[in-house]
């Protein structure tokens, strides 16, 4: 299986988050639950059951956590080449015909990296297997579900 590239700061914060939910949330749910079940009757106790829901989604959280940060599944990736574009990148590009203006930011890597300023693009998808190794005034192809389309790197920068 392929291990998961994330940063640094990726890994540090899923750490983090993990730490909270096997903590803090797991206790403020077991809280909820314990409130809901004074309430009386569990069968029509839309609190029990929205608790209980609460629960599974968090559970279900923690164990992808989990396995993301189980060292045999993950792999820490640093900045790397400045020009050239891998995991981490922040790439600029724009679609064939349309202005400079017009052009769209992302952060190569694993979905995990999503921040609130850049969408995350994985090397993984048609474009972002075919932007790996381009740079600065490159043109790349890359195969979509409609067909062939060409976009410019015009700007690498490491994130």
């Amino acid at each position: 299986m392929a291990k998961h590239h994330l940063s640094r700061s990726a890994y540090e914060r899923l750490q983090a988050e993990y730490h909270d939910l096997t903590t803090r949330g797991r206790i403020e749910v077991a809280n909820k639950i314990e409130a809901a079940r004074l309430l009386g009757d569990l069968s029509e106790n839309g609190d029990y059951h929205a608790a209980k829901d609460e629960q599974g989604h968090m559970e279900g959280r923690i164990r992808h956590l989990e396995h993301l940060l189980d060292p045999l599944n993950h792999e820490i990736i640093e900045a790397g080449d400045a020009e050239t574009i891998g995991p981490g990148s922040i790439v600029t590009i724009v679609y064939e015909g349309d202005d400079d203006d017009m052009a769209e930011r992302y952060l190569i890597g694993h979905p995990e990296e999503k921040t609130e300023a850049l969408d995350v693009m994985s090397p993984q998808s048609p474009l972002g297997a075919a932007l790996i190794g381009k740079g600065p005034g490159d043109w790349v192809e890359y195969q979509a579900p409609h067909g062939m389309l060409k976009v410019k790197v015009l700007e690498v920068e490491q994130a």
